[in-house]
């Protein structure tokens, strides 16, 4: 899975009708629904969407025929594997009708095509741990710990005897993780992974 790395926006005519897509990284549900409130424009003459957060996933036709515009959408960000994003589309009508199949082809190509035009990075599955450790091991630590790639330190505690420090780690390198960590220390360090 992939999430974008930034905001985008894509616009292209179709048979007299103006369609702008609008895609943006997005962190939650709450976000995705402000995303679509702050972009939906009130003179247009639909404002479809579509959104997915890890296995939820949400989408609007506004109004178009049934499955002609929110589905399409949708299926633009699953075709192109990503999560966390939402993608409005909006469209000023022509004058023009576009019929069922137009419609998908419009709504879904024009999402498609703002999709396309982000960079995208890839989504690491992470796992949260925690090391106790003493303060004679600290600087050596959090220095291993800040080289490695993906890894963050979320939060530093100090306790009498040393710190806490609260990880995000890579979960494929977990384990070679905890290892590297209680070798250096001579099994000194307590890690736990939540």
């Amino acid at each position: 899975m992939f999430a974008l790395e930034s905001t985008s926006t894509y616009s292209q005519e179709i048979k007299r009708s103006r369609f702008t897509a609008t895609a943006a990284p997005i962190a939650d549900m709450d976000a995705a629904k402000d995303f679509i409130a702050r972009n939906s424009i009130p003179d247009a003459n639909h404002n479809c969407w579509a959104w997915r957060v890890g296995q939820n996933y949400r989408f609007s036709d506004d109004g178009e025929p049934s499955g002609t515009a929110g589905k399409p959408i949708l299926q633009a960000i699953d075709g192109q594997k990503l999560d966390t994003v939402a993608v409005i589309v909006t469209r000023w009508f022509g004058g023009v009708l576009l019929g069922s199949g137009g419609l998908i082809r419009a709504y879904g190509g024009t999402a498609a095509l703002c999709l396309q035009a982000v960079p995208y990075r890839p989504i690491i599955p992470m796992v949260q741990a925690s090391v106790e450790l003493q303060f004679s091991d600290l600087a050596l630590i959090k220095a291993k710990l800040l080289a490695q790639a993906d890894t963050r330190i979320t939060e530093e505690r100090f306790i009498e005897t040393g710190a806490i420090l609260h990880l995000a780690l890579p979960e494929a390198l977990a384990d070679e993780i905890v290892r590297k960590l209680s070798d250096l220390t001579s099994g000194r360090a307590v890690v736990s992974i939540k």
